[in-house]
């Protein structure tokens, strides 16, 4: 009689009963390993196998009988697995009750704490706490379903596994894992417990392709995770075939982020500068917020550089980089007529501020600061730099005060490295109030009187700047050349419309200047002619003091649209010409600020000429100062758009489509009231369209109702049409014409198809096309003058032309070409002319450029890795611009 000590002790013993019963069967009928049998185990296993044989379990306690089962008998071993092996395969699993063993078959899983195992043929061993794996060979003797196995966050997959649970160890065979930034493939790997591994035999490569491209071939190494990989003598291979790059050991980084580090040096030679090692130096990660790289160049014939350069990033709020580089660039011997030394730097700045860090205030930077010849010597310059003469920078802050006013401070430069000024603005402020209707009671928007559109606005301005050449930056004297002013500006207006169809708008400005300095001129005599005639010069004198500037003028203007359509009916292409006319007339009025009573103006006698000269004591002022003279003058203007509606028959709604004739037609003119001649200004009339979407077209022209006098200098208060009939006289006249073409290989074949299949059965197939595409811009400006000198038309005509264009093309997925060009009319020949050409080749890539002519012809052809781990192994070959 069987005793049972619990029920836990009956579970056990049901299990077992029914996989001896299960498993006796199954061999009775040869169906113990047939895929296809009912009595294939297709399931789930989740177990503990101390809960199926517990340590406690003897078997004298199970049978006190006389009752042997000795093909049952089980080890006392006691087993040290310390969680739930949970497994499971997609074909069978059998169990080796006697020996403690589990084998799966065909997509075997096993998660154990955190391992995971995929493999064809795992085998468990409870008695050693230890795992196997390997693929399997199929009908054609091919192995599939290689193990691969995860342990964290780490994976690799190999040809044979062995892994112990308690000790942390395995031992593989044919491993290929990933580290770092590559994958490291080894013929025998043993794991330690610390996650520290030993290979013997193996590689290390970035290229994903199952046969690697390029590898490090090494006998033996350590990795050691998070950190690096150790190696012993290392050699370099390609495709396989080693090269004569032999290393005594091999330091690769194994370690996720930045980390601090060598930057090697590009090698090369040029003929003006010598042989050089360009951008070697140093890389610091200081932190997950900063980081600084130090990198130099040198070349043997005396020219070398600096370069520092610090980014910071702070998630949500900030980022920014720092770059400066100075450099002493010497060309030829010193001696000779080429020789050349100077001293260039540039400083770059740049910071973004994230736009939901402060939704009420920004600070932005944007600095670029160069000396005239940095870029002459830059060899690593962008398109855009290496034909750029003008620079500018921008350090800007902004904020409200809720949202009411709203303050701006800029600091700024600008720069011509042509002719070598420098213009600084530190600091320039303005302030800036919201718009306000004083006579509006506060949430009224209806039924609105004529005073409630009245509104007031507030602007302040402040700026303090200085323009000079660049050879007086922060030397003695530079403070001369500053300039400073304030402007205060309220506008008032007012804005009500007349008879439903008309918006009449009147306004008074205030304006008010403020000025630190103003100028005295006088006439000096230094000489006399032979006559006796005073011969001298005007000097000008700076008066330091606060002046302020008032004034006011006051504006009315009136205008309205007026529609006109003319329709053809619905049988012709042509269905309707609309016209849009939108006339305005405005009278604006100043007063005469020349009057003494104003103090604005001045006077000096001029010896020479023997006349009295009139003169700003602000002239030249930051923002200027009011003009001489009355003025009431009443503005005339006429704007015109026509457009026409067409048949189109791909409009399935309305069947027309709209086009336009003319975008604008604008013809103006002014009369002053208060002049006692030649009120009337020239006629200015300009158009502009757009034909074919792509062709732009402008045209302006003036013309003078008023005669020229003898020299032709100047007008003569005779109408033109009293003296040579005809109401207007051309002055000039403009004429535009801008074509922007946007090409690529749907252009003219939006759909290039061909024909395959047999011959009652056809269907219509995609040709595979190149991908290209192509940008061409032309200008075309025809510029007419004309001036009567002793009343005989004299016509200067003057034309210019640009033209350029560049385009791209994928000859194939591998292959890319690049050209980028353009001609100069008036020298008659190309302007910058380029070419660069790609080629992928997977892990690697080859890059070709190529300026043919001017004055940057030069050409550099390189050869790289691609992974940014090893973009330092290259190969480069280039001539420089500096050599012709």
């Amino acid at each position: 009689m069987l005793t049972f000590l619990s029920t836990r002790y009956f579970r056990a013993l049901l299990a077992l009963f029914v996989f001896i019963l299960s498993t006796t069967i199954a061999n009775a009928y040869g169906i113990a390993r047939s895929p296809s049998s009912e009595w294939e185990l297709y399931h789930t296993q989740i177990f503990d196998i101390q809960e199926l044989i517990p340590d406690t379990l003897q078997m004298n306690e199970l049978v006190k009988d006389s009752l042997k089962i000795d093909s049952l008998a089980v080890p006392q071993k006691v087993s040290q697995l310390n969680d739930i092996v949970d497994y499971n395969s997609g074909d069978s699993l059998r169990f080796d009750i006697k020996n403690r063993k589990v084998y799966l078959y065909k997509k075997g899983v096993i998660n154990y704490e955190k391992i995971n195992l995929v493999g064809d043929y795992v085998e468990i061993d409870f008695d050693k706490s230890e795992l196997f794996s390997k693929g399997m060979e199929d009908e054609n003797g091919k192995v599939t379903g290689s193990p691969v196995f995860k342990e964290s966050d780490k994976a690799f997959e190999a040809k044979q596994i062995r892994y112990n649970f308690d000790s942390k160890k395995g031992l593989i065979s044919g491993v290929k894992t990933e580290e770092g930034d590559g994958f490291l493939i080894g013929d025998k790997v043993k794991k330690m417990a610390d996650d520290v591994t030993f290979i013997e035999g193996g590689h290390y490569t970035t290229c994903q392709a199952p046969e690697p491209h390029y590898a490090f071939r090494f006998k033996k190494s350590k990795v050691i995770p998070g950190d690096m990989i150790i190696t012993g003598p290392v050699t370099f291979e390609i495709e396989g075939v080693p090269t004569p790059l032999i290393l005594p050991f091999g330091l690769f980084p194994n370690k996720a982020g930045q980390r601090s580090g060598i930057l090697m040096p590009t090698y090369g030679q040029s003929d003006m500068q010598g042989y050089f090692l360009m951008n070697g130096g140093y890389y610091w990660s200081l932190s997950e917020y900063f980081d600084l790289s130090l990198k130099g160049s040198v070349y043997t014939r005396g020219s070398w550089s600096l370069n520092p350069n610090f980014r910071y990033v702070k998630k949500y709020a900030y980022s920014g980089a720092f770059d400066f580089k100075y450099g002493i660039n010497i060309l030829g011997t010193e001696g000779s007529p080429d020789y050349q030394r100077t001293r260039d730097f540039r400083i770059q700045w740049t910071h973004t501020q994230d736009a939901k860090a402060r939704p009420n205030s920004k600070f932005s930077a944007n600095v670029n600061i160069v000396t005239a010849t940095f870029n002459q010597f830059e060899l690593q310059n962008t398109f855009e730099n290496k034909l750029s003469n003008t620079f500018q920078s921008s350090v800007n802050y902004s904020t409200s005060f809720n949202k009411k006013w709203f303050l701006n401070l800029n600091l700024g430069h600008r720069q011509n490295t042509r002719n070598e000024t420098f213009e600084l603005t530190l600091p320039e402020i303005s302030l800036t109030g919201t718009q306000v209707y004083p006579f509006r009671k506060k949430g009224k928007v209806g039924n609105l009187k004529w005073y409630d559109n009245i509104s007031l606005k507030y602007t302040m301005s402040a700026r303090n700047t200085a323009s000079m050449p660049d050879s007086m930056l922060f030397q003695p004297g530079m403070n001369k050349y500053f300039k400073n002013g304030i402007k205060h500006t309220i506008p008032l207006s007012s804005s009500i419309k007349l008879l439903k169809y008309f918006s009449w708008t009147n306004s008074a400005n205030f304006t008010e200047r403020w000025y630190l300095q103003s100028y005295d001129k006088s006439f000096i005599i230094d000489d006399y002619d032979e006559e006796g005639n005073p011969l001298g010069y005007v000097k000008s004198d700076t008066v330091s003091g606060f002046k302020a500037i008032h004034e006011y003028s006051l504006s009315s203007s009136l205008n309205t649209r007026v529609y006109g359509m003319y329709t053809f009916g619905s049988k012709f292409p042509l269905r309707a010409i609309r016209h849009v006319l939108t006339p305005s007339v405005s009278f604006t009025y100043r007063p005469d600020y020349g009057e003494s009573k104003y103090g604005y103006f001045k006077e000096y006698y001029d010896e020479e000429l023997e006349k009295y000269i009139q003169y700003s004591i602000f002239e030249g002022a930051i923002y200027g100062a009011p003009s001489s003279g009355k003025s009431g003058s009443v503005n005339i203007n006429l704007g015109n758009n026509f457009e026409m509606k067409v048949r189109d028959r791909n409009d399935t709604i309305t069947g027309t489509r709209k086009l336009v004739l003319i975008d604008n037609l604008s013809i103006s003119s002014n009369y002053n009231m208060a002049k006692d001649s030649l009120r009337w200004s020239p006629v200015m009339i300009s158009a502009r369209t757009k034909l074919f979407k792509n062709l732009d077209v402008r045209y302006a022209t003036t013309l003078d109702p008023y005669i020229l006098d003898s020299a032709g200098t100047g007008n003569l208060n005779q109408y033109e049409w009293t003296v040579n009939r005809r109401l207007l006289r051309m002055d000039n006249a403009n004429w535009k014409i801008g074509l922007n073409l946007r090409l690529n290989n749907e252009t003219f074949h939006p759909k290039q198809k061909g024909k395959t299949g047999d011959d009652d059965k056809k269907k219509e197939v995609s040709t595979p096309l190149i991908p290209w595409s192509a940008n061409v811009s032309y200008t075309f400006q025809y510029i007419t003058n004309h001036d009567y000198l002793n009343y005989v038309l004299d016509k200067e005509k003057k034309i210019i032309q640009t033209l350029g264009f560049n385009a791209n093309v994928q000859v194939t997925p591998n292959w890319k070409i690049s050209v980028r060009s353009g001609y100069d009319f008036q020298n008659n020949k190309l302007s910058y002319t380029s070419m660069d050409i790609y080629r992928d080749l997977h892990c690697w890539e080859m890059r070709f450029s190529w300026i043919p002519l001017g004055t940057w012809k030069s050409w550099n052809f390189g050869i790289n890795i691609k992974s940014s781990m090893f973009k330092d192994l290259k190969l480069e070959k280039k001539k420089s611009h500096l050599d012709n």
